[in-house]
């Protein structure tokens, strides 16, 4: 077998070995702007700078390297701009709205890491940039107002007679006044102990990440989303972490050791940013994170596609 034969086989296997590591990652694609790593909470771009002949050749590689440093900064602003805040709104539309909130994150992107530098044979310099989304940037862009809302978020509308929840369709007979209560408990495992976070199976639904999802009971009543987390908590880590895979997500650091591990019925929201759960699986999370606080603490984690 010739060197370069071996070698092309080499780089063959290597790939085959490394790509479905890779491909487990829940990435954003933003156009040609850059990605957003859900999965690792990042936001990638890249910038391409040329030499200025203008300059002394001294200063014309720094010159580049700068120039690529803007153009990398600029795509990675138009990838934050792409991602969707909750459901309903992306941050572009966000901004648009708050003249405040455009100078502030602008301000936090320059903080950016320089992860990679690239010199081409043309002269050319590439610079890859990344930052979190958590910390400065979740700060700027999630609700000022969260939390404190579990018990508002958790009632349902309660007929006053056999105090049974009252089906959403369903007209209220003129007279009758609904009272507010607490859907009924579903029965948890003996053994099933503490639970230390949530994992939502929606792999198969074509759910999309946020910075700001909800998940909802099918009268679509809020189970978990930002009137039910620390705002804390929230910008540190993210409201949720996603993962393509069920079994290393149980492992992850934000919901072990004893995850509780439920399915989706479905998405919501025009960003399809929302999972709805059936309601004895909504009532089995609100029992579970009524002693444990895990929701608060957003140890909450979505399987995707």
């Amino acid at each position: 077998m010739s060197i370069h034969r071996f070698l092309v086989v080499v780089v063959v296997l290597f790939a085959m070995i490394a790509w479905p590591v890779g491909a487990q990652y829940v990435t954003q694609q933003v156009g040609n702007a850059g990605v957003v790593d859900w999965s690792s909470q990042l936001l990638r771009s890249t910038g391409i700078g040329s030499p200025n002949p203008n300059l002394p050749e001294t200063a014309q590689r720094a010159g580049a390297i700068e120039a690529a440093k803007r153009v990398a900064l600029r795509n990675l602003l138009e990838t934050v701009k792409g991602m969707s805040l909750d459901s309903e709104t992306t941050v572009r539309n966000f901004m648009t709205e708050n003249d405040i909130i455009v100078t502030r994150v602008s301000g936090i992107m320059r903080n950016f890491t320089v992860v990679d530098t690239k010199y081409m044979s043309t002269g050319d310099i590439e610079v890859t940039i990344e930052m979190p989304i958590s910390g400065a940037l979740s700060d700027a862009l999630l609700p000022q107002s969260m939390g404190g809302s579990l018990g508002l978020a958790a009632a349902v509308h309660v007929c006053p007679t056999c105090g049974q929840p009252w089906p959403a369709n369903k007209q209220v007979p003129a007279g009758m006044t609904l009272t507010q209560g607490m859907p009924p408990s579903a029965p948890m495992s003996a053994s099933a102990g503490a639970y230390t976070g949530l994992i939502v199976d929606a792999k198969g639904l074509g759910l999309r990440p946020a910075m700001a999802p909800k998940i909802l009971d099918e009268s679509g009543q809020e189970v978990y989303g930002s009137k039910l987390v620390s705002r804390d908590w929230a910008v540190q880590i993210g409201m949720v972490g996603y993962d393509k895979d069920a079994s290393r997500a149980r492992s992850n650091d934000r919901v072990t050791a004893n995850p509780l591990m439920v399915k989706a019925l479905r998405v919501a929201g025009e960003n399809k940013a929302d999972v709805v759960v059936a309601n004895a699986t909504a009532a089995m999370i609100r029992d579970a994170a009524a002693s444990q606080n895990f929701l608060d603490k957003c140890k909450v984690m979505f399987i995707v596609d």
